[in-house]
């Protein structure tokens, strides 16, 4: 199930590079390409799940059942809500069914996931983790191109449910992360997760709103200090062997690219160009980097194992 954060990597690097291209001239080609390659990679791996709940339905169902793996399962509407953004321009009719499958399964997840917190009988504060954002929080994706496909009201319902719980999940996880024991090695490259929220909450309220505020900036600069903040402990990132999870290292980072070059939108203050460039550059080694990773670990057997 995780695999599918691959998904939200390669579409959050191709939403990022025709950002790039409507922003600062970036060739629109390496976007195309992407699209290609993120799409062709989501059909995959839902067909490859899907033989998976038909021939090992039970597998499945501990997937469920398991205490962060179940975080996990709504990365399949945010993977397809992602890949609706990247396609909206050049087929809006087909990403408006993309978008209006993913929005609705997105929901059914987020009450599904949000039930088993509520009547849990297996949970406990050491398995709080940034995955924990995914269900809940990925709401606020849905009004980035819900604004162009439906009533503004749905938009504004689904920003306010990720909004809201983002400051109840983030207390929860930051309480978990200062007072207990670190995370383990495999769920470390999970902080990244942390930058998403702000960053695409700022792209969200942005396309509701119409404008950069006050608000818009606080959302954005809270997710540039949590970029800051982990940059600043990257010797230790880099330590970690690699894990599926490290892709958690790229949909974050396209989130907070995209927003950089939003603030730059308009050439007004070129700061944000540049930074937005840079980051550009970070999040595609990042992004290939993982790729290299992901085919070699599945060469040696190591991808789906039992941790």
């Amino acid at each position: 199930m995780a695999l599918f954060a691959t998904v939200m990597g390669m579409a959050g690097l191709t939403i990022a590079w025709i950002k790039a291209h409507h922003v600062a001239d970036a060739p629109l080609e390496v976007a195309w390409l992407l699209r290609w390659l993120a799409s062709g990679l989501y059909v995959f791996l839902l067909a490859l799940y899907g033989a998976k709940l038909l021939r090992y339905p039970q597998a499945v169902k501990a997937d469920w059942a398991h205490p962060v793996r179940v975080n996990f399962f709504p990365a399949i509407s945010i993977g397809l809500l992602l890949l609706s953004i990247a396609w909206a321009q050049d087929a809006p009719h087909v990403a408006f069914w993309m978008w209006g499958v993913a929005a609705a399964l997105h929901l059914t997840f987020t009450l599904a996931v949000m039930s088993s917190w509520i009547h849990h009988t297996h949970y406990a504060i050491q398995h709080a983790n940034p995955a924990w954002f995914i269900p809940v929080v990925g709401n606020i994706i849905v009004p980035i191109a819900g604004v162009r496909f439906a009533p503004v009201d749905i938009s504004w319902f689904f920003f306010s449910i990720g909004l809201v719980f983002w400051l109840v999940l983030m207390t929860i996880v930051l309480y978990r992360l200062f007072f207990h024991e670190p995370l383990p090695a495999r769920l470390t490259p999970t902080l990244f997760i942390l930058i998403a929220p702000p960053a695409v909450g700022f792209l969200a309220y942005v396309a509701l709103s119409g404008q950069v505020d006050g608000f818009a900036r606080v959302l954005y600069f809270s997710g540039l200090f949590l970029t800051l903040l982990l940059s600043s402990q990257a010797a230790r990132f880099f330590r970690l062997p690699f894990f599926i999870s490290a892709w958690a290292y790229s949909f974050p980072l396209a989130a907070i690219t995209i927003a950089t070059f939003e603030m730059g939108a308009g050439g007004v203050q070129t700061f944000y160009i540049k930074l937005g460039w840079l980051l550009l550059v970070v999040l595609s080694a990042v992004v290939i980097l993982l790729a290299i990773k992901t085919l070699l670990a599945a060469a040696q057997g190591k991808i789906c194992v039992p941790e």
